[in-house]
């Protein structure tokens, strides 16, 4: 287990918001990760658990049900999560994204009828805008909304959605207005149990994250009533990329968490296992690749912390978000593959966690914008 020491970014409150989050996820995380792996979700009663506890829309408003917090605490909570190698639950997408889209952009009725149902558990949110054609690309999506009397009527169909199995509301990246591209983009808000014309997907087969909720949904002229839209007609393209830089704070912190664990692991498992008469952390090329991977993880909390007083105080800029996430991202990769590697065969065996933890990153590099497109961003900057 990574160093369970609260970062210099969680003071006060946070760290002992920190500090009850570990011991939850400590003793909840491994009784049931089997389980969710195997049905593809987290129990809703984990989700109700979660929210009696006040992890759940930690950074919203108590008016609203929240805990009146800030994204520190939304931070501070998927950090504590992280620490286990789990990547089942999916309340990174539910309150850092989907809660924080309502509380910013929604109406006033809109935050009072969602926002304190997903604080207890009761509504579970996801975020729609990858389509089977459009991924990074979100000017591209086909997805349609036509206006009518009384709302709107839905048709399209998106893919590869967290938390797209158990959703009872799912915020829709569609197009209003396609002559406009990018400036005809809106977002709606599907309530699931109310929506005729809404289906799911079987769960995807996906090479990690088993237990991760992640589905195909589909718009079959699905109404949506006017009330509904979230923001303004037309400016769902630009809430999205103001938001994007958290999202890429989010998936940083997962991905550093994460290589933590891995060096924790492999530094424990080479001290133990005998190769040639000896402790394999004696051979010297073992403690190199270790050294290297220890720097790098090192390297990488620095980096991490560095984004995350730059975002609690001021914001973090789009270029740095993006380096934050391809870099971080493709630093789990590299070195949980080194690490499996010193793990020998059993590395490759799914009873260990490393095994887990390498095929659960892969997927790092590609959601929140695929690092290609991060480094593009980035150039664009310079």
């Amino acid at each position: 287990m990574p160093d369970s020491t609260p970062r210099p970014w969680m003071t006060g409150e946070a760290a002992d918001l920190f500090a009850m989050a570990a011991a939850f996820f400590d003793e909840q995380i491994p009784a049931h990760r089997e389980r969710w792996e195997a049905q593809h979700h987290v129990d809703r009663e984990f989700w109700l658990r979660c929210g009696e506890l006040g992890l759940l829309c930690a950074n919203i408003p108590e008016q609203y049900g929240g805990g009146g917090g800030t994204f520190l605490h939304q931070a501070t909570i998927q950090e504590a999560y992280a620490r286990q190698g789990d990547r089942s639950w999916g309340n990174a997408m539910h309150s850092g994204v989907v809660a924080d889209f309502i509380h910013r952009y929604g109406t006033e009725e809109q935050r009072l009828r969602w926002l304190p149902k997903m604080a207890t558990g009761e509504l579970i949110g996801a975020l729609a805008m990858t389509e089977p054609s459009a991924g990074s690309d979100l000017k591209a999506i086909r997805t349609r909304a036509e206006r009518g009397p009384d709302g709107w009527r839905l048709n399209g169909s998106k893919i590869f959605i967290t938390n797209g199995g158990s959703a009872d509301l799912v915020i829709v990246a569609c197009s209003t207005d396609p002559a406009k591209g990018a400036k005809g983009i809106s977002l709606l808000v599907v309530e699931t149990a109310s929506a005729p014309g809404f289906g799911r997907g079987q769960p995807l087969n996906k090479i990690g994250q088993h237990g991760a909720d992640t589905n195909e949904l589909f718009f079959d002229d699905v109404p949506v009533p006017a009330g509904n839209l979230l923001g303004t007609e037309g400016a769902g393209f630009a809430m999205l990329m103001e938001k994007l830089p958290q999202e890429r704070l989010i998936i940083g912190i997962t991905a550093v968490t994460a290589i933590e664990l891995a060096v924790a692991l492999t530094t424990e498992y080479v001290k133990q296992r005998e190769a040639f008469g000896a402790p394999l952390f004696e051979k010297q090329h073992v403690r190199f690749e270790l050294a290297e991977c220890a720097t790098l993880a090192k390297v990488a909390r620095t980096f991490l912390d560095d984004c995350m007083r730059t975002h609690l105080t001021g914001g973090l800029d789009l270029p740095t978000s993006s380096m934050c996430k391809w870099w971080l991202t493709d630093v789990q990769c590299r070195v949980i593959d080194k690490c499996l590697q010193l793990h020998g065969g059993y590395g490759y065996m799914t009873e260990y966690t490393i095994a887990r933890l390498y095929a659960d990153a892969r997927a790092q590099t590609i959601y929140g914008g695929a690092n290609e497109i991060q480094k593009e961003l980035i150039a664009r900057s310079l």
